[in-house]
């Protein structure tokens, strides 16, 4: 993301909150025909709310690193130099796209109180080699992110899930996550995070190349999934 670097900010004592530096610009322009060329520039227009400003704050961000930051922390706690506020803590709340090239239209931000706790999403991360693959199964991830509560000093960068023992058959549950201290889930803990599913007989040419379509329809869903934004300040 360029020159943006993760840094440390002391909060309440508290040493173990990392944000994310990220640049913003005052933005002045307004009119739709204004806001369409700053997009053609590689400026994506955006607000920032919080309770700590008076008005909303009109910026704008440098598409490359906004795009850089939705694909690897779109929930991350961000440090922006708000222009003519000063340095905030806030969170990326909401994206708008086009809705046929799914191009970056607009951004919010919101100014966060990082003694209240915020509900958004981290990212899943399967770790190890499972023993029912090894014997010929299949990995079939059903969560690929879990909604979490917490302060946002608090929210983990990743949840690692460690599929090592997993057998054919075998799940990994909701309930089994090993959650940090302070962060939680309202999701049922009998959902299925992970499973190995059975060996597949054998598939058909025809069989094969439809599996093939429905597993790349399936990850492109996926990705745009990813690249949404839901975090509820």
């Amino acid at each position: 993301m360029g020159k943006n670097i993760w840094k440390s900010i002391v909060q309440g004592g508290l040493h173990s909150i990392m944000a994310i530096l990220f640049k913003a610009e005052k933005r002045t322009a307004g009119t739709r025909g204004e806001l369409k060329k700053m997009r053609q520039r590689g400026i994506i227009p955006g607000v920032v709310y919080g309770t700590k400003l008076n008005n909303p704050v009109n910026i704008s961000v440098n598409e490359k690193e906004l795009m850089a930051l939705l694909r690897s922390h779109p929930h991350a706690l961000l440090d922006m130099d708000v222009p003519g506020v000063g340095k905030q803590p806030v969170m990326m709340t909401e994206v708008q796209r086009d809705s046929l090239s799914r191009s970056v239209l607009h951004i919010d931000f919101h100014q966060i109180n990082m003694n209240e706790a915020v509900k958004t999403s981290v990212r899943i991360e399967m770790t190890g080699d499972s023993q029912g693959v090894r014997e010929g199964g299949i990995l079939q991830a059903m969560l690929h992110e879990i909604e979490v509560l917490c302060l946002p000093g608090k929210i983990p960068d990743v949840i690692e899930v460690d599929v090592t023992k997993l057998q054919i058959g075998e799940n990994v549950l909701v309930g089994d996550l090993a959650l940090p201290e302070g962060v939680t889930t309202r999701l049922e803990p009998e959902q299925v995070v992970v499973t190995i599913l059975a060996p597949q007989k054998e598939l058909t040419e025809d069989e094969a190349a439809d599996q093939a379509v429905k597993a790349a329809e399936a990850a492109e869903r996926a990705e745009e999934g990813r690249l949404e934004v839901h975090t509820d300040i």
